[in-house]
């Protein structure tokens, strides 16, 4: 059965390294196999990725040894389900701003008894081939991984909460959305956004607890590209 590559990493101690994409290739997918990448992100709150797209990107990016991941657009259950059916093995809730989110983000993603997940027979399930629903339940409970999204500045009204909850693997931050909260739209840079992405990063840590940038680093495919496109230009126009 398929091993989350960055659960892995974690339990190793090792630094784990993706891909974050805001649209769909599956050529840039092979060709982050091929580079060496962990794993893959999809950002489908912000992203053009259907369903149908959702099945294919994760069938490749499992053929290819990458732990396909993604941003759900909200953390209905039905929403989540249909990603953990396509296959996702690691999903990021977005506007997570107290513990009853927390909490039905973490019961959406596993299944009993961590979760209220729902079971279906699709390739996520490897279409209900294998030889024990127990195991096959524990074993993808253990290798899905759940981010909570720290991005409001209702957040540290409720961080306490919010970290109490169990099912929550990592936190991450938003930068755009928490200075949009705080009335500095488009200044993530803001030294305010700033302080306050640091105080939350100091509370988590000190409830024993991890961010996502601990564990994992990404790049926008977007940005290679471009720094790429840019520095080859540079270079040539010299």
């Amino acid at each position: 059965m398929r091993v989350n590559n960055v659960v892995t990493k974690m339990q190793a101690n090792e630094m784990a390294f993706g891909c974050n994409f805001s649209f769909p290739s599956t050529t840039l997918i092979e060709l982050a196999s091929m580079a060496g990448f962990d794993f893959v992100t999809f950002d489908s709150e912000h992203g053009p990725f259907t369903v149908d797209m959702l099945d294919d990107l994760c069938r490749l990016s499992s053929m290819a040894g990458l732990t396909p991941m993604a941003r759900v657009p909200n953390i209905e259950d039905s929403t989540i389900l249909r990603f953990l059916d396509r296959g996702i093995m690691g999903i990021t809730g977005p506007h997570i701003i107290n513990g009853d989110r927390a909490k039905q983000l973490a019961n959406a993603c596993r299944y009993v008894p961590r979760g209220k997940r729902s079971f279906g027979s699709g390739r996520g399930a490897y279409y209900g081939n294998f030889d024990s629903g127990p195991a096959y339940m524990e074993h993808t409970n253990n290798n899905i991984l759940v981010i909570a999204q720290l991005e409001d500045v209702e957040v540290l009204d409720n961080i306490d909460d919010i970290l109490s909850v169990e099912g929550i693997d990592l936190f991450a931050s938003g930068a755009q959305d928490i200075a949009q909260s705080m009335g500095l739209q488009g200044q993530p840079n803001h030294p305010d956004v700033q302080a306050f992405e640091s105080k939350v990063r100091d509370i988590v840590h000190a409830a024993g607890r991890k961010m996502a940038e601990d564990v994992m680093a990404s790049v926008r495919a977007a940005n290679l590209f471009l720094d790429g496109c840019k520095s080859y230009l540079a270079q040539s126009r010299s």
